[in-house]
């Protein structure tokens, strides 16, 4: 049988019939792997939704917990700083308190001496607290105010108004306004100043919403007209003192006269900067009251 397929081979070599073939294995199909090394986004997504929220509350922990011991080593170490109380030898004025005292009305002005050091010396740092008075109002205003479409009418919010109330304040308001005024405008020649000025006149307009209803006290102190005392008083005041500060920086003339000790117009830029100082605590005060009790000013 063997020899017979040989044989049929041979003779079809020989006619030209005969063709050699070769059967190739057909090759393995590549297998595709479906795991990938994820990047650095996917990594980073992953970690943010399982593990992020329990990383970011403890690093919040235990940064509040440094910066406060940080603070508190902070103090403890200046204050390790400062003469031993009751000490016989403690120095009874340093220079600076002893240059308000006697130079004080020499260079300022200033009767009192208190208001001279607040609105010359540290003019600077009165100006930062009526800062945070402005800021504090308009923080108060971004939590507190409530929004237009859901608002409620100003009368729902005015408190009952007796009868007994309403004639005291007709009676007092007035005085208590010229008190308030009086009290800013002689801040430099007696006790007083801008800051309790301002707050008996911040007290009297509240006085004046409680008695009388918010629509009455609404024709005149308006968010607008708050706004706009508070940010004119705030720039007169950096736009005078900026002034004095370089003048002074520089070893320059002022030109701004101090005047006669004792009379109002006196004193140089503190009776202006007192006037700045008592409207903005004048229209904080209001603002406050009017935002807690109604949501507006």
């Amino acid at each position: 049988m063997k020899k017979s397929k040989i044989l049929d081979a041979l003779n079809k070599f020989i006619d030209g019939d005969f063709k050699i073939t070769t059967k190739r294995k057909p090759k393995p199909e590549r297998r595709v792997s479906t795991h990938h090394e994820p990047t650095f986004k996917e990594r980073w997504r992953i970690w943010h939704d399982t593990k992020a929220s329990d990383f970011f509350k403890t690093a919040y922990k235990v940064s509040s917990v440094v910066i406060c011991l940080t603070i508190i080593s902070i103090l403890l170490i200046t204050v390790s700083f400062l003469p031993e109380y009751g000490n016989p030898n403690n120095p009874a004025n340093n220079e600076v308190s002893k240059r308000y005292i006697e130079k004080g009305l020499e260079e300022t002005g200033a009767v009192n001496i208190v208001c001279g050091m607040i609105l010359d010396y540290r003019a600077f740092d009165t100006f930062g607290e009526s800062h945070v008075l402005f800021t504090a109002a308009a923080g108060v205003m971004l939590l507190m105010k409530k929004d237009k479409k859901g608002k409620e009418k100003t009368e729902n919010f005015s408190p009952k108004r007796d009868i007994i109330v309403k004639n005291v304040a007709k009676f007092i308001i007035p005085f208590l306004l010229i008190f308030g005024i009086y009290i800013v405008l002689n801040g430099h020649i007696s006790p007083g100043g801008g800051f309790s000025g301002g707050a008996i006149m911040g007290a009297s307009l509240i006085l004046f919403s409680s008695a009388f209803g918010y629509t009455k006290i609404n024709k005149v102190i308006t968010e607008q007209f708050t706004k706009f005392v508070i940010f004119f008083s705030l720039l007169f005041y950096a736009c005078a003192k900026g002034y004095s500060f370089f003048t002074g920086a520089n070893h320059l003339p002022t030109g701004i006269p101090l005047g006669e000790a004792g009379a109002i117009l006196s004193s140089g830029l503190i009776l202006p900067l007192n006037i700045a100082v008592g409207l903005i605590v004048t229209c904080t005060m209001y603002s406050f009251y009017s935002l807690f009790t109604k949501g507006e000013i």
